[in-house]
């Protein structure tokens, strides 16, 4: 990859495609698919600059999974394959281990709904969908 972020610029990695069939069988196209909210870490910049000048390295490295905000960063295509460069203060956290996480958004009327299930299960009424 011939990609490197800068300062305080992270470059992710979107998980694992969604599901492309709904529990009723409707067949989802790519277009009405919402991205996912989790990553891989591919690459990180060298850190910000404080007040006094010195650089103050990030807290993800490579290779870490996080999760990170709905309306955040910049989508870029580098090689054909699609990345999210953001900044770290956009990242929400490190999910450690291989654990499931389900991502919840709040939706303008309280409710909230499930974004992305990255982990291939059985689904039922109280899974991530």
């Amino acid at each position: 990859m011939n990609f490197r972020p800068l300062h305080d610029q992270v470059l992710v990695e979107f998980a694992a495609a969604q599901k492309t069939k709904t529990k009723g069988g409707i067949i989802l196209p790519d277009t009405a698919k919402e991205k996912p909210l989790e990553g891989k870490v591919v690459a990180v910049g060298s850190g910000y600059r404080n007040k006094g000048g010195q650089v103050i390295g990030l807290a993800v490295k490579r290779g870490d999974r996080v999760i990170y905000g709905k309306w955040t960063g910049t989508e870029i295509k580098v090689e054909d394959k699609e990345y999210l460069v953001l900044k770290e203060r956009d990242i929400l956290g490190v999910v450690e281990g291989d654990g499931k996480v389900s991502v919840r958004t709040k939706s303008a009327g309280g409710a909230t709904s499930a974004v992305a299930c990255t982990l291939d299960h059985d689904h039922d009424e109280d899974c991530c969908d």
